[in-house]
């Protein structure tokens, strides 16, 4: 059994998937449980989508409904789960706080979003009479963020390992007589498939609403299209280092990419960095402080002589942060002469 008085990062990580466990029930079982009980004052199909003329423009079964909110929900608890059951990281106050924080935002989106849906269908015979819907999207924007904040505070307690400070590691020797170049890529497999898929449904609704088999999917194919171009961007990183400069291009066609000369830059070093740490995949964070996140784990981390840094997910982030390292004190050591 779990010791709920055991402050240790495996004893917080053991409460916190027992935590993860219980909220993913009790989502599921209000999404289920709802439907079910209105199920007699709901038309079958219900309005799900209000377009800018303010009346419902879509519509799908309710049980169509009930699942695609139970299945979004099971793959955003799923992956919370296996963070929480991997992550070492969470052994940090500040991460672990973020963390739940998002996971109670997802859970009360999804609930406040099915809730709004159905209140709005209540008692109305069709589809094409539901209720408008205007006040009730605050409801759902701030209901999830005071659930989220509450799970910011129920994340809190336990421990706070302090993140170990990096370390600059060893230096490469320069051959005066030769141009030293790094370059490193690093594919994200979901990343890619995820593109692909969002691609393809895009191309296969687009043709089914063209010959009129599904009135409303235009609205989706622009979402669809839009998750297939993130998809592709997110899919690989490079990472290029000259005597001049760093470069960091993503995408399969390298672009965009941004260049990071080395008389900016104090240091590098590689540490290993997760999603649930900087907030999610993709870029994250602020300018002069930011992670392109494509997958957990090593990274290449570049320190600006004006304090802010750039972590990049890359493979052998080592080698290529002594490289860094190396050229930076070369410089200065012609700087000094």
């Amino acid at each position: 059994m779990t010791d709920p008085y055991d402050s240790s990062p495996n004893g917080v990580r053991a409460r916190l998937l027992v935590a993860i466990a219980a909220w993913t029930v009790l989502v599921a079982a209000v999404l289920v449980a709802v439907p079910l009980a209105f199920a007699d004052r709901l038309p079958d199909p219900l309005a799900t989508h209000w377009g800018s003329s303010e009346g419902p423009d879509g519509s799908m079964s309710p049980t169509a409904f009930m699942l695609l909110l139970i299945g979004m929900w099971a793959v955003v608890a799923g992956i919370g789960a296996v963070a929480a059951a991997r992550g070492r990281h969470l052994a940090r106050r500040v991460t672990r706080a973020w963390f739940c924080a998002g996971l109670a935002w997802a859970g009360g989106f999804m609930v406040t979003t099915q809730a709004v849906t159905i209140a709005a269908n209540l008692d109305r015979g069709h589809w094409t009479r539901a209720q408008d819907v205007s006040w009730q999207v605050a409801v759902v924007l701030v209901a999830p963020i005071a659930l989220g904040a509450l799970g910011w505070l129920a994340g809190r307690p336990g421990p706070d390992v302090p993140a170990p400070s990096p370390e600059t590691g060893r230096l490469i020797d320069l051959d005066p007589g030769r141009r030293p170049v790094w370059v490193s890529t690093t594919t994200a497999r979901w990343a890619g498939w995820l593109a692909l898929a969002s691609l393809a449904a895009a191309v296969v609704v687009a043709g089914v609403a063209l010959y009129g088999l599904f009135p409303g999917g235009w609205g989706a194919v622009l979402p669809l299209a839009l998750a297939g171009v993130i998809g592709t961007v997110l899919s690989s990183v490079s990472v290029r280092v000259v005597p001049e400069a760093l470069t960091v291009s993503v995408g399969p066609l390298r672009w965009p990419s941004r260049r990071v000369r080395l008389e900016r830059v104090e240091r590098a070093w590689a540490e290993e960095r997760y999603p649930t740490q900087v907030g999610g995949w993709g870029l994250r964070g602020l300018p002069g402080r930011a992670t392109i996140m494509i997958r957990g784990g090593e990274c290449l981390v570049v320190r600006y002589v004006s304090g802010g840094e750039l972590a990049i997910t890359v493979d052998d982030a080592a080698t290529g942060a002594a490289l860094v390292n190396a050229l930076v004190a070369r410089r200065h050591s012609s700087a000094g002469r």
